[in-house]
Parts: C-alpha cells; structure tokens; sequence
C-alpha cells in the first residue's frame, strides 16, 4: 500500500510539473510583454554624520508608476531569458525626520534587468514562473542638496533581481501577465566627492500587463 501511495503520488507530481504544451510555445519562442510597472522604494539609508544627522532611514525616495517592456526567449518549453527595458526614470528625493519631509530634490535611472525563469505549466491556461537573475541601474541627473551643501549619487549600482509572476492564456499567443520583482539598487550618497551616506533604493516591482508569443 506505502509504495503505490509513494508512486502515485510521483505520478501526479510529474503531470503538474511535465505538463501539457502547446504547439505554439513549442514553435514560437519569443514572448514581448507591456506592463505598467508600481515602484515601491524600501527607503533604506545609513546616518549622514558630516550633516549631523544620525537617525537612520531618512532619505526617501518617491515611488513612481512607470511603463516598461521585457522581452523573453524560450530555450525549451520551460527554461527562458527575460529582458526587462524602460526609459530613465525620475525620482524625488525627501528628507523625512521627526514627521517632517525636506525636499532635497530629483534623480534619474535606468535599470535594466536580465533573469534566467522557470516556467511552470499547471494547466493548458495558467503558466506561473519564477526567475533570479542581475539587475544594472544608471544613474544620471542628480539635482540633489541639503541646504548650501551638494549632494551627487553613485553613477552606477548592480545588484540581485528575483522574482515570480504568472501569465494567462487570455487567446492561443496572447496572455495577461501579473509580475512582482525585488531588486537590489543601491548607492553612495557623496558630498564634494566624498561619500557621507548610502541609500537602499531595492524597489518591489509590481506589474501588469499584456503579453503576446510569436
């Protein structure tokens, strides 16, 4: 009885996990996604000594809506690479101590992302997945200041991008897409070139969308 149990539990486990496709992923590996992205900051930050300030978490960074472009390709049925692309990105950048914000003013970026993702198939319809991968952000029109003081940014930043979504079959190579991704974005506060903080940007992603396989 314990080993027919142990086997047909195995046999369902591979019909999840094995499962049905479709000629048209079989035939068309490419998948282009539009989403309209919500950018939650983690509004991370380290005591800036040298301005007197030695609370930790008070630079902000604004959350934004954005839109943005991924581009995957399918090496087999399950196993694909994910290009995610958009446009510099403007943020705002407050001060935020004892329940009162300070502007200190805007930043721009660009992080694209490259993952490697799993794509499970549960049904003919619903197809979840999830992926690792590399995220590298430019980081460029720096208008930052704290009173007379200058502030600059880090030009660039790498971190880790993982995630999970899943995509809908609304027609045979049209789906509808649900994302979240947690990215590591981070960087040195400077002052006269010097740093005198760091900021944890690490946004969660989360999108929707459209997609279409060809």
């Amino acid at each position: 009885m314990k080993q027919s149990t142990i086997a047909g539990f195995l046999a369902i486990s591979s019909l999840y996990l094995v499962t049905p496709v479709s000629a048209a992923e079989v035939t068309n590996p490419w998948l282009v996604r539009a989403r309209v992205v919500e950018i939650n900051t983690a509004n991370k930050s380290e005591s800036i000594g040298v301005l007197g300030i030695t609370q930790k978490d008070t630079l902000h960074v604004s959350n934004e809506t954005i839109p943005e472009v991924d581009i995957s390709y399918f090496f087999t049925p399950n196993w694909a690479a994910e290009l995610v692309l958009t446009y510099p990105q403007k943020h705002e950048v407050t001060l935020e101590m004892n329940g009162t914000a300070t502007p200190l003013g805007t930043f721009k970026h660009l992080p694209p992302v490259l993952s490697l993702q799993y794509h499970f198939h549960p049904t003919p319809k619903l197809k979840p997945y999830v992926g690792v991968g590399l995220n590298y952000t430019d980081i460029s029109s720096v208008k930052l200041a704290a009173g007379a003081q200058a502030l600059d940014l880090e030009g660039h930043s790498v971190g880790l991008a993982v995630g999970a979504g899943v995509d809908y079959a609304i027609q045979d190579n049209l789906y509808l897409n649900f994302d979240l991704k947690k990215v590591q974005i981070r960087s040195d506060v400077l002052a006269n070139g010097q740093k005198i903080s760091r900021v944890e940007v690490d946004p969660l992603l989360i999108g929707l969308g459209l997609g279409w396989r060809f």
